[in-house]
């Protein structure tokens, strides 16, 4: 696009940090060295498809392996362990994993450990087996801790493995955590969704809501902050959804406030929340403390109050407004992001032109939008009328229309100011860098610094694009 330009982002050092205190990476490296069937030293591979809670669940995989010896590799072809951390969000995610499998169907090599790991393992469970008999793991989420002890079982000569209980007890962060960007942290404070929308798998493949105790979560921030670490993000498929098991009872807005208050922590980020438990206190606490950054990620799915219904997102259209009221009326500007599904079973063009109306109202910085695909286990493969392929893509080509241009003009309206932005990626191209601003803005921008990276510069916008902005480091 003639109005932007985009950086080439260089791959950061990834970083094995233990998430126990006094872990050693090293003497846990050395405490296994696994083999293969051929006795070769053990390699895995990982991809990762997905959310940021599923990105993080790969920092823990790789943690754990590499904690007991195993070595990453880049290919699958150089790897004896090949493993595909899977997101079953969208039926054209599923797709792709089954699509990677098939790349494997006649594979001479059957010394190979081919495992499938995360929601599509828990959605399919031994499903895979019959669609992809090559497969020899199958293994959910909460069962990432035992992963050495699964492979070192089928070293063994064990055919298949399986493990898909949705253990409450052992959800969160695995004993050693592998750290693949060098600045922000991802932290698991509440897995599981109790919400139960129609159209969603995820209380199918996480289990229900269960949140990790606010003692647990702070330790791990000051050793996240005692080893470099600023930035912090919380996560949660229903992060405000939190609901501190420990005697503190802490609520979400508290613990916001906490993580913020562990010397080291510059900035502090939480997502994605749900409306029905976005209340007044956490605006509070975004006024009140700067290091909680100025962006909430609030959902809405429809504007349609009929659609909301049917999707049974327990809220109304009214009820959400006045959830972005509340946001609005800091003092803070916070940026605000949401999700959009068009083509919901029923959908008239009517209830989509609500939704058109709402993002017009709102004025949100970014949204994520999606076709409705069914997935297996969810009440929404029991509705009628569904809304043939063709109509849903027109629906969500004018819905990203609409959005281009109410971005466009947001970001306008941002020439001339200038914005704190943590630099984590450089341009191939002589003095270009890209970061995110507090808002979560994308900032690529021009500095004749030396290195930036992990660092926080002042930039004053310039220019701007529907995607990000532009500007130049202010000295």
């Amino acid at each position: 696009m003639a109005e932007t330009f985009h950086v080439a982002v260089e791959t950061l050092t990834s970083a094995v940090r233990p998430v126990e205190t006094g872990g050693e990476v090293a003497a846990r490296a050395t405490a296994l060295r696994p083999v293969t069937r051929d006795g070769a030293a053990g390699t895995f591979f990982l991809e990762t498809f997905g959310c940021q809670m599923n990105d993080h669940d790969s920092e823990k995989v790789a943690g754990v392996l590499i904690s007991r010896g195993y070595q990453q590799v880049e290919k699958p072809a150089d790897a004896s362990v090949i493993l595909y951390n899977t997101c079953s969000i969208r039926e054209k995610a599923a797709q792709k994993v089954f699509s990677r499998l098939g790349e494997f169907r006649g594979s001479p090599d059957e010394r190979k450990i081919i495992g499938v790991l995360g929601c599509v393992a828990q959605q399919e469970g031994e499903d895979i087996f019959k669609r992809a008999p090559w497969v020899s793991l199958v293994c959910g989420s909460a069962s990432y801790r035992k992963l050495p002890e699964m492979l070192e079982r089928l070293e063994a000569g064990d055919r298949r493995v399986t493990g898909l209980d949705n253990d409450t007890d052992e959800t969160f962060e695995t004993e050693v955590t592998r750290r693949d960007n060098p600045f922000r942290a991802f932290l698991t404070i509440i897995e599981g969704c109790d919400k139960a929308c129609a159209y969603c798998v995820v209380p199918f493949t996480r289990g229900p809501e269960r949140s990790r105790g606010s003692d647990s979560v702070l330790r791990e921030v000051r050793e996240l902050a005692e080893r470099g670490y600023s930035e912090v993000q919380l996560l949660g498929q229903t992060v405000n959804s939190y609901a501190d098991p420990t005697h503190r009872k802490m609520k979400f807005s508290e613990l916001l406030l906490a993580v913020a208050a562990v010397p080291g922590i510059r900035r502090v980020r939480y997502t994605t929340s749900h409306p029905r438990d976005f209340s007044a206190d956490i605006v509070a606490a975004m006024d009140a403390e700067p290091k909680l950054c100025e962006h909430v990620h609030l959902p809405v799915q429809s504007g349609s109050n009929e659609i909301l219904r049917a999707m049974a997102r327990t809220y109304s259209r009214e009820e959400y407004l006045e959830k972005i009221a509340m946001i609005r009326g800091a003092r803070r500007e916070i940026s605000i992001t949401t999700d959009v599904i068009v083509g919901f079973p029923g959908e008239t063009e009517k209830e989509f032109q609500e939704t058109l109306s709402l993002l017009r109202e709102v004025r949100y910085d970014a949204l994520f939008a999606f076709k409705y695909s069914p997935r297996p286990n969810t009440p929404s493969l029991a509705l009628h009328d569904p809304i043939p392929e063709e109509e849903k893509s027109r629906r969500l080509a004018d819905l990203q229309a609409v959005q281009r241009q109410i971005q466009s003009a947001r970001h306008q309206t941002m020439v001339g100011s200038t914005m704190e932005v943590l630099v984590s990626g450089k341009s191939r191209r002589e003095n270009r860098w890209s970061g995110h601003a507090s808002s979560n803005r994308v900032l690529n921008f021009t500095s004749s610094a030396a290195d930036l990276l992990g660092t926080y510069a002042n930039v004053r916008v310039t220019d701007a694009g529907p995607a990000s902005l532009i500007g130049e480091h202010v000295l």
